[in-house]
């Protein structure tokens, strides 16, 4: 695999190109200075901000109600993003994530025969839920692949294979992209699912492929993967929680991963509730909340409408896991998408930017009109038009852009 590494900047060529995208996006803001009392005009200069101790800047971060305003903030001045780089709450602000909106020509079929995406064609923009009057518009990179398969979304990045044996990743605010070595061990197109366990530029990012057959592991920076034969059900979600890596698989059956110092994967005793959903369903969805993992279900049999988001808090002892249902989420609001390949967030207060608590933001198809994703309360009813997507599409999603993760890199 020589001159692999080439193709994917070591860690730091990333942190550049993090600072890079940060001074692209704080074009657009201004610094400025409003009071309603008279104040000494120093107030408003320039070398005032710098001196704030970064104590008091952790409390105005702590204060941020959406991505703008951090945007803003790293903004004003160095002392000010380094600030934001040690605030150690990086990955839980309290503002929701954008809503990636897809808007691609008309699917032709042999599109859709060959389960491809037409990068080449894809735009999209992102939606704010608390700026409703802001949005960006992006598109793929111009000299990107023509046909992709679209494996993941993880830590900003949306995550697609190509040739067979190359996966590319494309910054979902910024439409830049980045290749991971080749991968030589199979030619087939069987790989299915993907994703990041630490943000692009960490030092402790790995990418994982999984395939009918196999799971393949790579760690970013390297040119190499490393293959692990899986006779198990098709794993459909990851998620990392308290260090641990959590797998959903297709019969809804929970796992724990690990890659040192070989693949291992152990199914998790879970002592279900007779009122968890059974039969046809979208989901199980796996979201880290705080300090709970979260599984969040609903029903897809149209002959016991309505239909109703349930969610259960994982209660971990030592020798099973409890499913406790929960019939509030307290200060809490879910953002689900209907591909499991995509990731679901969680965000505390979340009247602070204007939604609501107890409330469940799904990011409806691309064909659907208007806003681009519904709300619903938990326990009330689901609108029938929500449903999953076709394994094979790129569609409407969550996603928190990679900027996010990068300040504290």
């Amino acid at each position: 695999m020589d001159g692999s590494r080439q193709e994917m900047p070591p860690p730091t060529e990333l942190s550049a190109l993090g600072h890079r995208e940060v001074a692209a996006a704080e074009r657009p803001f201004k610094k400025t200075c409003h009071s309603s009392v008279p104040t000494s005009s120093t107030l408003c200069e320039p070398h005032v901000w710098p001196g704030l101790l970064e104590s008091l800047l952790h409390q105005i971060i702590a204060l941020l109600s959406s991505f703008q305003d951090l945007l803003a903030f790293s903004a004003t001045c160095h002392s000010w993003r380094a600030a934001l780089s040690s605030f150690p709450s990086v990955y839980t602000f309290n503002f929701p994530p954008l809503c990636l909106k897809l808007n691609t020509p008309n699917i032709c079929p042999l599109r859709v025969l060959l389960k491809d995406n037409l990068l080449s064609y894809c735009k999209w923009q992102l939606d704010d839920p608390s700026k409703r009057n802001i949005s960006l518009r992006c598109s793929a990179p111009p000299d990107a692949p023509n046909r992709m398969r679209y494996l993941g979304c993880s830590y900003g990045y949306l995550i697609f294979s190509y040739h067979e044996k190359n996966c590319l990743f494309v910054d979902a605010y910024t439409g830049t992209k980045l290749k991971s070595p080749k991968l030589n061990f199979m030619g087939d197109r069987d790989i299915y699912y993907s994703i990041l366990t630490a943000p692009l530029n960490s030092l402790n990012s790995h990418l994982i492929l999984c395939s009918r057959s196999s799971i393949f592991y790579w760690q970013v920076g390297t040119n190499s993967w490393t293959k692990h034969v899986y006779g198990g059900e098709h794993i459909l979600q990851i998620v990392l929680f308290k260090g641990e890596i959590f797998a959903m698989d297709v019969l809804g059956r929970l796992h724990t991963m690990q890659f040192a110092p070989e693949l291992s994967i152990q199914e998790v005793a879970v002592l279900r509730r007779e009122e968890m959903v059974t039969g046809p369903r979208s989901g199980p969805w796996l979201v880290a909340c705080g300090e709970m993992l979260l599984m969040v279900d609903l029903s897809t049999d149209r002959d016991q409408l309505p239909r109703t988001f349930q969610v259960f808090r994982l209660e971990f002892s030592a020798e099973t896991v409890e499913c406790v249902k929960m019939e509030r989420l307290e200060n809490s609001a879910l953002f689900v998408s209907l591909d499991g390949r995509d990731p679901t967030f969680c965000c505390t207060s979340p009247e602070r930017w204007g939604g609501k608590s107890n409330w469940i933001y799904v990011a409806k198809p691309s064909g659907d009109s208007g806003e681009p994703w519904t709300a619903v309360e938990l326990g009330q009813p689901v609108p029938s038009r929500i449903d999953r997507v076709p394994d094979f599409q790129v569609d409407n999603m969550w996603v928190v852009p990679s900027l996010i993760y990068d300040v504290n890199q």
